[in-house]
């Protein structure tokens, strides 16, 4: 989880996003669901479904009872990893080409379990690469600027 958000972050996304997203990714793989939305969503920031996935789950909750489109053109696989990411219970029914979701923010959403998440090589090598982005770069400018324990370590 903590990976993906990083990752998220590392191509664009704000915090609040980007934690959805790592959140959507444990979902994503405990349901063995294939990676290629996941790498497409991310090479979708700074804008798409990593941004307003998100959003469309907030204005559900938000505006209950109704039912609404969500997800847009995004996956519909990475559309229920989102759904399984609430904390509310989500329902997702295909109507014509999307998925209209209704959402019930006083019932809990029943939590998934899986004895083990094999994350695939090439994804984990993407999900490294994009996380590195948020990283400062070890010099001593850095360091007199305020990164990593600074120029005195006192613990």
């Amino acid at each position: 989880m903590t990976l993906a958000a990083k990752a998220a972050r590392g191509a664009g996304a704000p915090p609040a996003q980007a934690a959805a997203f790592g959140r959507a990714a444990v979902c994503h793989l405990a349901a063995r669901r294939p990676t290629g939305p996941m790498t497409a969503a991310l090479n979708e920031l700074p804008g798409g479904p990593i941004l307003d996935l998100p959003l469309d789950f907030a204005a559900l909750a938000a505006s209950q009872p109704v039912s609404r489109n969500v997800g847009g053109k995004a996956d519909p696989d990475l559309i229920r990893s989102y759904a399984e990411a609430c904390p509310y219970a989500v329902n997702l029914t295909q109507r014509g080409a999307g998925l209209t979701a209704t959402c019930d923010p006083g019932l809990r959403a029943p939590r998934m379990s899986a004895a083990r998440i094999d994350l695939p090589d090439d994804l984990a090598r993407i999900l490294t690469e994009l996380a590195a982005r948020i990283l400062v770069p070890e010099s001593a400018a850095s360091r007199s600027s305020g990164a990593g324990a600074g120029l005195s370590d006192n613990d």
